[in-house]
């Protein structure tokens, strides 16, 4: 009977720890464009294989970003790890083989040929805060810097070229200083409007 309650006991107190993973997240390499390819097959793969006790989350670092198709603001996702796809999986030689031999994959990023290194949580959780982010507020496609030279494509100010002196990413618009008449003057565009030089 004592037993039997210490046991109880044993099982509620909240220092017993479940049962410790051995899952660790490791950078698989894969062909360019085709990270979502590597994700559906390893999801078969490890599927007919029955080793879903082995494999946790496959990831592939996407981003959603907002682009101008035709003067319309689209949102579409890019991929800002291209070519990697990130696994959480037990090492062993058979979930090694598995994962090596999937069709598109070249291999695991880091550590010894055949016994690749992990990286830590909080790479992971970085990549997936990110990945958050761009789902949340989505980032412009074409990335403008103070400074860079642009030309103007549409508008009152069609051909000409300035400097670009101020970027705001939540409206969606650049200040551009464009010189009418031998004068520099601040003009403010939408980014559709403009061009790199």
């Amino acid at each position: 009977m004592t037993d039997q309650v210490e046991n109880a006991t044993e099982a509620t107190t909240p220092e017993t720890p479940a049962v410790p993973s051995n899952k660790r997240w490791y950078v698989v390499h894969a062909y360019s464009g085709m990270e979502k390819a590597v994700e559906r097959n390893l999801r078969e793969r490890i599927e007919r294989s029955g080793m879903q006790d082995k494999f946790g989350r496959i990831l592939v670092p996407m981003e959603e970003v907002v682009e101008l198709k035709n003067g319309k603001k689209a949102v579409t996702e890019r991929r800002f790890f291209p070519g990697y796809v990130l696994v959480e999986m037990e090492m062993g030689d058979d979930t090694w083989h598995l994962v090596k031999h999937t069709s598109k994959v070249t291999g695991f990023v880091g550590g010894a040929k055949n016994r690749p290194a992990p990286i830590s949580e909080a790479e992971v959780m970085k990549i997936v805060n990110q990945m958050q982010e761009g789902i949340e507020k989505p980032r412009p496609k074409v990335e403008w810097s103070v400074g860079e030279l642009v030309r103007v494509k549409e508008g009152p100010f069609t051909d000409f070229n300035g400097a670009i002196e101020d970027v705001n990413y939540d409206k969606s618009k650049v200040r551009v200083s464009v010189t009418i008449f031998g004068r520099a003057t601040p003009v403010e565009l939408d980014f559709g409007q403009v061009e790199k030089v």
